[in-house]
């Protein structure tokens, strides 16, 4: 397993942003993206290989996202959860940039309009977050509601996709 930290630099409706990502991934493609942004504890295994090579292509897909020029990314992806959030992660891959869709519209598209709350807790299992568009998903109310990294976060990143 490798991994890779990088910073990029966005521009959002408070100013001039960076954000700290690290990768993580392997031959079977990419594991994890983690956001240091001091909302939760960010783990690197002893056991995985620091590479600033490996993940070249991400890091430019991500850094293309962020400055408007990348509305879809092209990554071999190998996110590790249970069958259901595997499903749920394909779904939200499928919600194109700058739109968003209620956790009830995730869960018809499985052929399982009630399973709002288990969407939502697949949403907050996703280990790929902005390549797996979680923050592209608000509540019922039409509201934002839940991400891993932060209400901060997810909006600069809906209003990063909404401003283009």
């Amino acid at each position: 397993m490798y991994y890779d930290k990088f910073t990029v630099y966005y521009t959002s409706a408070t100013g001039e942003q960076e954000c700290h990502i690290i990768l993580v991934g392997d031959d079977a493609g990419i594991t994890q993206l983690m956001i240091d942004n001091d909302t939760k504890p960010i783990q690197i295994s002893a056991d995985w290989l620091h590479s600033s090579t490996y993940f070249n292509e991400a890091k430019q897909q991500l850094r293309e996202y962020f400055t408007h020029k990348r509305k879809v990314f092209e990554l071999t992806l190998n996110p590790l959860g249970t069958v259901f959030q595997r499903h749920a992660w394909q779904q939200l891959i499928k919600i194109p940039y700058g739109e968003i869709r209620r956790y009830k519209d995730i869960a018809a598209g499985l052929g399982n309009p009630n399973a709002s709350r288990a969407v939502g807790m697949a949403n907050n299992k996703n280990p790929i977050p902005i390549i797996i568009p979680c923050h592209r998903v608000i509540g019922a109310n039409n509201k934002l509601v839940g991400y891993a990294y932060g209400l901060e976060l997810k909006q600069q990143l809906l209003a990063l996709e909404l401003s283009h």
